[in-house]
């Protein structure tokens, strides 16, 4: 990567806060390597702080896969086993699509993560809620406003 030397607790602290995927970690890293480098500072914690305010700001506030399934279920007066069994009936399956579509605009996971998260179903699966939600809040005005509201309810 580079000369510059970084400090073990610098690794640690960035290791702690960056747990999304190692790809993030790895950016993460090389951000504050290019910054050390450029202007020749050492890397201490309040540079790290510093260099990703941001990423920081975004990963203490993480939006995960359990909190919108309550989240759906409640705004829909369902319980989160109801949203997540078999059944397809039109009550049932559009809050869990609504949630796979949160799911995968608010929060990093991949497809199959998803999936299984949803009672292990398959990435197909999710794809498809995602575009049908994505194509419906274009037209229907309710599921629109339901989408903006629940999205303000997870994000704080």
């Amino acid at each position: 990567m580079s000369d510059l030397e970084i400090p073990m607790d610098i690794l640690d602290f960035l290791a702690r806060k960056i747990t999304s995927n190692v790809r993030e970690l790895e950016g993460a890293l090389n951000r504050v390597v290019a910054y050390g480098q450029l202007v020749g500072r050492a890397i201490t914690i309040d540079v790290v702080r510093e260099v990703l305010a941001d990423l920081l700001r975004a990963n203490d506030r993480k939006i995960n896969i359990d909190d919108i399934q309550k989240a759906v279920a409640d705004h829909y007066n369902l319980r989160v086993s109801e949203m997540l069994s078999e059944r397809r009936s039109r009550n049932i399956a559009r809050p869990r699509q609504v949630a796979m579509y949160l799911a995968k605009k608010l929060t990093q996971r991949s497809l199959p993560e998803i999936g299984r998260k949803f009672s292990g179903r398959d990435h197909t699966t999710v794809i498809h809620a995602v575009k049908k939600i994505d194509d419906l809040r274009h037209s229907d005005a309710t599921l629109d406003d339901d989408l903006t509201r629940l999205t303000r309810r997870l994000q704080g």
